[in-house]
């Protein structure tokens, strides 16, 4: 029986993942699935530069709006609805395009990792709730340094989990727990057959100097679009600015902003060197697969697309 075959489409924000999904979706009768921690949530939309329907090109997009901004949606919880919507894509018999970069979400819908069954520990949650996310991260180095590396080092729901998780793995006192890529997951070595579907890994990545004035002149634009003003109508409907910053990123900088805490001069610098340092942390992710061909541009990559696809 013949593998299913998906594109994935990874890369730092602002590299143009984006438009090059949407791209191969259309040139190869495609879907695209997004793969970002924050596009699945509703009413993050200029805030996480989320695919507007002129974009999308009328090419079909899932795994956007999926979840309240309110209730965290886990990995766990992301890899299971993509899971199903990739298969719903292969039914209809078009080609899934998983685009994203979010790294730990990509790896873990195409089966380059593995979740460890530990499960919420209350207290110490509790516990880890009382240290700011310095403290936490600190923390974290010490029990997973692989892990600390690429996490969002703001996000203390994130930085608690994988402390809970490290902390659970550790006190079973396992060879494999122990393993050679971090307490947090399990990765698979490249080539190994953990993975059902034929995969092909497309990276961009546009060089550093050009990165930094695509993420400048992107946060312009999104600031120019109301970024400020969807943060206002988000709390107004609800959205604690406790919650705000949870989600990281851009909110964590418009929650500050909307307390009063910095300026709009200070929003932009301070969120403009944000982004640049997670952009960086997003590289380090995705530099770990070998399996990624890094193109140069479009036609690049649709060559290699299309080369796949048809099986050559």
């Amino acid at each position: 029986m013949e593998k299913h075959k998906i594109i994935a489409v990874v890369g730092p924000t602002s590299s143009g993942k984006t438009a090059l999904g949407v791209l191969l979706a259309k040139k190869l009768n495609g879907e695209v699935v997004s793969a970002d921690s924050r596009q699945v949530y509703r009413g993050l939309n200029i805030g996480t530069g989320k695919v507007t329907k002129k974009e999308m090109a009328g090419i079909p997009h899932h795994l956007l709006d999926v979840a309240s901004p309110k209730r965290q949606l886990s990995a766990d919880d992301f890899k299971r609805l993509a899971t199903k919507e990739i298969a719903h894509i292969q039914h209809k018999k078009k080609l899934p395009v998983v685009v994203g970069g979010t790294g730990f979400y990509v790896d873990a819908l195409l089966g380059r990792l593995t979740f460890p069954n530990v499960p919420p520990n209350p207290a110490l949650r509790r516990k880890l709730e009382k240290k700011t996310a310095v403290q936490l991260l600190a923390q974290l180095k010490k029990l997973d340094p692989a892990r600390a590396k690429t996490i969002e080092p703001h996000h203390k729901r994130r930085l608690i989990r994988a402390i809970e998780i490290a902390q659970g793995l550790r006190r079973r006192k396992t060879a494999r727990s122990e393993g050679k890529t971090g307490l947090s997951v399990q990765e698979h070595p490249s080539g190994s057959s953990f993975s059902e579907p034929q995969i092909l890994w497309l990276g961009l990545y546009p060089g550093e100097q050009k990165l930094r004035e695509n993420i400048r002149r992107r946060l312009g634009a999104r600031l120019k679009a109301g970024m400020i003003a969807e943060a206002k109508k988000l709390h107004a409907s609800g959205l604690s600015y406790k919650r705000m910053g949870e989600l990281g990123l851009e909110y964590r900088f418009l929650a500050a902003h909307l307390q009063g805490r910095l300026t709009k001069a200070q929003l932009e610098e301070g969120l403009g060197r944000a982004i640049a340092r997670y952009a960086k942390r997003q590289m380090r992710w995705f530099k770990r697969n070998q399996d990624i061909r890094w193109v140069s541009g479009e036609r690049e990559a649709l060559k290699l697309a299309r080369e796949f696809s048809s099986g050559r």
